[in-house]
């Protein structure tokens, strides 16, 4: 669900507060805030944004000209797929420059004429809220301008012939008209409005791309695949069931749960001091997730800490917590009830208790006696490492959070320790 982000006399508000105001011909007349969040074909001489940064004022005006190559607006001898890299690298190194992204996007992506650039404005933006998310005091400011657009399809391109219309009324002589597309080229902007809404806040939540290592271009290609082709990660258990029935029909559990369980266990995870503890190599992981989003485990993984981060990765990242929202109360309840627990187990959808049997079976491996004296992690650890994974505490509360962490973690405790897994032996 969608929830009403804030309404657009805020937005206006917001604006009139933070933008850089900006001002053209020999007297310097400031430009309204309407035309300095309309589509520009010239270059800027100061950032979009307020800032006192130096480096961020000289970087906005350069990242402005990447933003118009990539859109198509403007020549490069560079492909789209390195304009992306170079723009996306700049913003992930240097945080002052992400709002002034997002504003610059809004504002080319904002009576827009052509199609296609307004398309590609629309791609850059998806593949930027992949790698990194807008200031906690933008955000609000970017979401209620996404808002906009989940279902403006044909307001679009009404408001495109219309400016068409305005601009051939005026320009009937011009010496230089820019290409004018009205043709659908790709993918609906709402499909991308879509899209960027529920990765934002995804992103805000999760944060962005972390690890030393700079963005690839696969990054890049993953990242814009994505917007059609949903990742494993982030999407809902029933999306990703949906998304292998081609490749394997027969299966019950999702591809991507059974093999990074099987890799941990494969690379001796059972007998791992810290496993799940301690986390895997952050660029490691991230070059893992890649290649598992391809449907493809790689033969040269020796640490099982790689696959054993990805998979909480994995469960923490769904749509849905593995145990539904609607039975969160239900467990802290009965955190301290074996039969009660293992009952709310049984209640579950069933795609849901299976994903979840799978869990507590794998869990219950580690947590035989001859493996806790190498790993170091008995049941109470093992719990706590993967309640959170499983269950989504929604209060903002910092004592209720506090107090439901416990509960949690007991809950998880008891069903490693007496719910009966045997049935999930060799089900993939």
């Amino acid at each position: 669900t969608l929830r009403k982000p804030i309404s657009q006399s805020s937005m206006a508000d917001w604006a009139s507060k933070n933008l850089n105001m900006h001002t053209q011909g020999i007297f310097r007349r400031r430009i309204s805030i309407s035309n300095m969040l309309s589509w520009n074909g010239g270059s800027i001489k100061k950032p979009m944004l307020i800032t006192s940064n130096r480096t961020i004022k000289k970087e906005a005006c350069e990242m402005f000209k990447l933003v118009q190559s990539y859109m198509g607006d403007r020549q490069t001898r560079m492909d789209r797929n390195h304009v992306a890299l170079v723009t996306v690298t700049k913003c992930w190194s240097m945080q002052g420059l992400r709002d002034e992204l997002y504003i610059q996007l809004i504002r080319q992506t904002t009576d827009n004429t052509c199609y296609r650039s307004l398309a590609w404005g629309w791609e850059l933006m998806a593949i930027s809220l992949a790698f990194f998310s807008p200031s906690p005091k933008f955000q609000s400011y970017l979401e209620g301008y996404i808002y906009r657009h989940l279902d403006s399809d044909e307001n679009i391109a009404q408001r495109i012939k219309e400016l068409v219309d305005l601009k051939n009324k005026k320009n009937s002589k011009s010496r230089k008209k820019r290409k004018q597309n009205t043709e659908d080229e790709g993918l609906p902007i709402s499909t991308y409005a879509k899209y960027c809404y529920r990765k934002l806040q995804k992103v805000a939540v999760t944060g962005g791309k972390k690890g030393l290592r700079k963005p690839t271009v696969e990054e890049i290609t993953h990242a814009r695949n994505a917007i059609v082709t949903p990742s494993l990660f982030g999407s809902s258990l029933e999306e990703i069931m949906l998304r292998q029935q081609d490749m394997y029909p027969g299966n019950k559990l999702p591809w991507v749960q059974t093999q990074l369980s099987q890799q941990v266990l494969a690379l001796g995870g059972e007998q791992t001091e810290g496993i799940f503890r301690i986390p895997g190599d952050i660029d490691e992981v991230n070059a893992l997730k890649l290649q598992v989003d391809q449907w493809r485990i790689p033969s040269g993984l020796s640490d099982p800490n790689i696959p054993a981060s990805l998979l909480k990765l994995w469960y923490r990242e769904l749509e849905e917590p593995v145990i539904p929202q609607q039975f969160y109360k239900e467990c802290i309840s009965n955190y301290e009830n074996p039969d009660a627990a293992v009952a709310v187990v049984q209640l579950l959808p069933e795609l849901n208790r299976l994903v979840l049997c799978y869990l507590i079976h794998f869990l219950q491996i580690f947590a035989q006696p001859s493996n806790v004296g190498r790993t170091k992690m008995d049941v109470n650890n093992l719990a706590m490492v993967m309640a959170p994974n499983c269950l989504r505490c929604q209060s903002d509360d910092p004592r209720i959070i506090f107090e439901n962490t416990r509960k949690e973690m007991s809950f998880l405790r008891m069903l490693i320790v007496h719910l009966d897994t045997s049935f999930i032996k060799g089900l993939v």
